[in-house]
């Protein structure tokens, strides 16, 4: 499957699309909204990146409670009720009056919703397509997310010079609806692809199983740590620049889409597996200019250059599934998504925190530098591991010296 004609004329694959698409947007709408309130709500820049990123902070518990559902429950419902979920408690952010602490008890249970989306949507998007065009198809999602977060941050801030943010989350409840609609109406009732019940101890056992190999271990922690770090730099932008938030995150996704598209339609298979660390670098390197405190136009040149590197997980993401059994692609892909959404959590709160003790633009220079160390130390250790795992070359013979002539 080398083709967009190709991936699109694959059964169910247009209403699967259609319907993360406004799950999506739904996400990005709802997140700036809730940032905005909280900032609004309490002028302080950590508690704004934290509500903002917060689901993905808590989502580390489903990784370690709930994940065994990825394989083990059915995908339409599943999906179906994640939206439904998710339309009734950002529905419940928009109450008036709710306390701040109440606010970041739901944001808790968000994350706990969430948790099972990135393993269920992976596995169900292997079963839709055959081995050759997850790629591809992978690409078109990040690139339907994408193409979501800008008309999402986009329009988002444009209705919040016009509406409260209230509003923008029940418009965000009302798109969750729709996303869940769109997946029992659209998609085929499927059964679970693994056998059993979902619990903890399979959870666990699942999980130890995937991080004993030290290949998976250092491709999940390039998916994790450096990404991780660059969204603590994006959960600042409210308090770097309140009225040109929803514009640097719209650059951000114009990045992100541009470098989906490159790698995945354009960039030859051979080459691809090269691009990871050269990908992880452009990540990060941008966000150094604002040591300078840069004006809104040179920051939104480095953010969509930056945000290009995203599309390292494309590479990374094809090498875990070259790693990973077929019957456990749902929760290796749940695994990444969760621990990846986790260390976005991690990220934002650690950038919110020092940039509440020196700036947003200090903050933003610090962390991009850690997420460079990250995947200099990462590609250093993955160089040591090729190495060592490497067959022994044969050596040619030694030639025998000719013998000395008897002496006479």
């Amino acid at each position: 499957m080398r083709s967009y004609r190709e991936l699109f004329r694959a059964p169910e694959f247009p209403p699967f699309l259609l319907t993360f698409a406004a799950f999506s947007a739904a996400q990005t709408i709802g997140a700036l909204a809730l940032g905005t309130l909280v900032y609004r709500l309490t002028g302080s820049p950590l508690l704004s990146a934290v509500s903002m990123f917060g689901p993905q902070l808590a989502q580390v518990l489903g990784a370690t409670l709930l994940l065994s559902g990825a394989d083990r429950l059915p995908p339409r419902a599943t999906l179906t009720g994640m939206g439904l979920g998710y339309a009734a408690v950002t529905a419940a952010l928009a109450l008036p009056g709710l306390p701040v602490a109440a606010v970041f008890g739901v944001v808790v249970l968000q994350g706990l919703i969430a948790s099972l989306g990135g393993g269920v949507r992976g596995g169900l998007l292997n079963e839709i397509l055959s081995k050759d065009g997850y790629l591809l198809g992978r690409s078109v999602f990040n690139m339907a997310n994408g193409l979501m977060q800008v008309t999402g941050f986009a329009a988002g801030g444009a209705l919040l010079t016009v509406l409260s943010p209230r509003s923008c989350l029940l418009l965000a409840a009302a798109l969750y609806t729709a996303s869940a609609l769109g997946t029992r109406f659209g998609l085929t009732a499927r059964p679970p692809r693994t056998a059993g019940r979902p619990s903890v101890a399979a959870t666990w056992r699942t999980n130890a199983l995937l991080w004993s190999s030290r290949p998976r271990r250092l491709t999940y922690l390039g998916l994790w740590v450096p990404n991780g770090l660059v969204v603590g730099c994006d959960s600042l932008y409210v308090s770097y620049d309140p009225r040109a938030a929803g514009v640097l995150f719209a650059c951000g996704a114009l990045g992100m889409f541009a470098g989906d598209v490159a790698v995945g339609r354009f960039v030859p298979p051979a080459l691809r597996p090269r691009l990871d660390v050269p990908l992880r670098l452009l990540l990060a390197a941008p966000y150094l200019v604002f040591a300078l405190h840069p004006p809104v136009g040179l920051a939104a040149v480095c953010v969509t250059v930056a945000a290009v590197g995203f599309a390292a997980s494309l590479v990374l993401q094809e090498r875990l599934m070259s790693l990973t059994p077929d019957e456990l692609s749902g929760h290796a892909l749940g695994l990444h998504s969760a621990g990846m959404l986790t260390m976005q959590g991690v990220g934002a709160t650690l950038a919110g925190s020092v940039a509440q003790l020196t700036s947003p633009a200090s903050a933003m220079t610090l962390v991009a530098g850690a997420s460079l160390a990250v995947t200099l130390a990462l590609a250093v250790a993955a160089r040591r591991e090729r190495r060592a795992t490497a067959p022994a070359q044969p050596q040619a013979p030694t030639p025998t010296p000719a013998s000395a002539p008897a002496k006479r």
